[in-house]
């Protein structure tokens, strides 16, 4: 029974990470390119991402220690290896934390600004001091809290679904493609099925149970394909050209203020959670592995993205789309370049892999 349990906590760990703030931003995606265009995505970038995780997953098994990135790449790729992986992992929680500063904080602004005045400003400032209040003090989310927020997540996600149905127009799914739109899911997809931070958690969770690991990164991924197919339906399907870059206020419209703050609520409990255990990675990152102190690597870690957010980054859609694209398709290369090293018999399918993500990082930087 502690077994099933721990394998449970594993999977909610790994899913309830990855399903982050990606979510929100796949519906407006979908608007602009059809929803058999973003099925295409999902089948190829979800086999991509489940190959690369289990090569990941391969590597946190066959490596002594509890190590993040940045210090596996120091092992197979040496010096220059673990800077490129320092800087790509950096600059891709930075930009995760800013994406969760711009749609925690429209959210909680969508959600009380009926009851209580104030500017948008002020309601993300306030998202912002609460969670960087929980980062500073290290209150852990451990697997339990994620467990039953996942739980939660899907209880408001089923009652939203029921409450709307009669608002749901399938059509809505097969808008006209706006084919110069049509490489836009490529980074916004990549940043939503990607988790490879949490592999290295995930088999120290396991304990005894490690040789499951691999298993546990392909049933994660595909769980959260299958709920973001689902919300994209769900919230497509109901607001139709009217969906909005974060999805939720686009609602409001159609379903009015009782479900749409059921909504919002889902929203934020989904950013809030992710916002402080992104918060504590990039805050260890700092402190234990650049050996700074801790009170100066909380202040990076905080302030650095909501500097970005007042002088006006502030836009969801490219912000996700550039960390997907091009600090994780850089991480994807370093695993791809790792994984050689231990598996040189496997080259034939490491280099078309780390071509693709090339591609994506060269095209996401021209367009």
């Amino acid at each position: 029974m502690n077994n099933f349990k721990t394998l449970v906590y594993a999977i909610s760990t790994l899913s309830g990470t990855i399903i982050g703030v990606g979510l929100f931003g796949l519906p407006y995606v979908t608007l602009k390119v059809g929803f058999w265009v973003i099925l295409g995505y999902f089948l190829v970038l979800g086999t991509l991402v489940i190959m690369v995780h289990q090569f990941f997953g391969e590597l946190a098994l066959k490596t002594p220690n509890f190590k993040r990135l940045p210090g596996f790449a120091k092992i197979y790729l040496g010096k220059p290896g673990q800077i490129v992986a320092y800087i790509s992992t950096i600059l891709s929680l930075f930009g995760a934390l800013l994406a969760y500063l711009i749609v925690g904080g429209e959210f909680f602004s969508e959600l009380l600004s009926p009851f209580f005045d104030g500017s948008s400003l002020l309601y993300t400032l306030f998202y912002f001091i609460i969670g960087a209040a929980l980062i500073f003090f290290g209150i852990k989310p451990i697997a339990k809290v994620e467990f039953w927020g996942l739980v939660l997540f899907f209880i408001i996600l089923f009652v939203i679904f029921f409450r709307s149905q009669p608002f749901i127009a399938t059509e809505n799914l097969f808008p006209l493609p706006d084919w110069s739109a049509l490489f836009l899911p490529y980074g916004v997809i990549l940043f939503s099925l990607w988790g490879a931070a949490l592999i290295p958690e995930v088999e120290e969770m396991l304990g005894n149970q490690k040789k499951m690991l691999l298993k546990i990164i392909t049933i994660a991924i595909f769980i959260s394909a299958v709920v973001y197919l689902f919300f994209i339906y769900l919230v497509l399907g109901i607001s139709g050209p009217q969906t909005t870059e974060t999805a939720l206020p686009g609602l409001r419209a159609i379903l009015g203020d009782g479900i749409v703050s059921l909504a919002l609520l889902f929203g934020l409990l989904t950013t809030f959670t992710s916002f402080i255990t992104l918060g504590l990675t990039l805050k260890k990152v700092f402190w234990y592995d650049l050996k700074m102190n801790k009170n100066l690597a909380f202040a990076i870690t905080c302030f650095f993205p909501l500097i970005l957010f007042l002088i006006g980054v502030k836009q969801f859609i490219p912000v996700i789309s550039f960390v997907g694209a091009i600090m994780l398709g850089i991480d994807g290369i370093l695993i791809l370049l790792m994984y050689q090293k231990i598996k040189p018999e496997r080259k034939f399918l490491v280099l078309p892999l780390v071509l693709i993500f090339l591609g994506g990082i060269i095209y996401e930087i021209i367009y």
